[in-house]
């Protein structure tokens, strides 16, 4: 893959460059997995500070376009689109492949009034979850909230330190002798970064 180089004004923000922007708020927890998805990607560290930039700003710019409108524009047409049902109401959801996680796609869950509930990475539709067994199992980027969640039932959900991040509490067993431990793990994107015991 040839190496992009950092977007001017005018230029077009691309998937790849929103793979960067996921990948740097990993950062915080695991700088080798992303060190090693930046070198597979061939981009830079200035790369992915100046995609992450461009991308605050057009969070932050006054009369943006709307959630859904600037993920179309970015990822183009959604690979597929889904109805779920929350209680009562049912909703849409926009999926689309993410490269550096083949197994997964990026979902934005929108409300009936086409607002955007939740942006986070998901399992591919059709596609096995990992096998979740004990704690050796959760290790960085092997499983999505949803699966953590469904496999160690019950899981309490946590607010996370950031938009982007989400927690849950759960009990599992440990790898060596199978005693039950509570712990706390954190999701950036949907994407599990870390856990720790409580």
């Amino acid at each position: 893959m040839s190496r992009p180089t950092s977007p001017g004004p005018a230029e077009p923000f691309t998937p790849l460059h929103f793979q960067l922007v996921l990948l740097r708020r990993m950062a915080d927890h695991n700088p080798e997995l992303v060190e090693t998805a930046r070198a597979d990607l061939g981009v830079s560290v200035a790369d992915m500070r100046e995609a992450n930039r461009r991308w605050q700003a057009m969070l932050h710019a006054r009369g943006g376009r709307s959630a859904v409108s600037r993920y179309r524009s970015i990822l183009g047409t959604p690979e597929r689109k889904l109805l779920r049902k929350i209680g009562d109401l049912e909703c849409e959801a926009l999926l689309w492949p993410v490269p550096l996680w083949p197994d997964l796609r990026f979902e934005v869950l929108l409300s009936p009034t086409g607002a955007v509930w939740n942006e986070w990475l998901i399992r591919t539709p059709g596609t096995p979850a990992p096998p979740l067994r004990t704690l050796a199992d959760l290790t960085p980027w092997s499983c999505t909230v949803d699966e953590a969640a469904r496999a160690f039932s019950p899981a309490r959900p946590l607010e996370g330190s950031a938009p982007t991040r989400w927690g849950l509490e759960f009990t599992a067993p440990d790898d060596v002798s199978g005693t039950p431990r509570q712990v706390r793990a954190e999701f950036t994107w949907g994407l599990l970064q870390r856990w720790q015991e409580v």
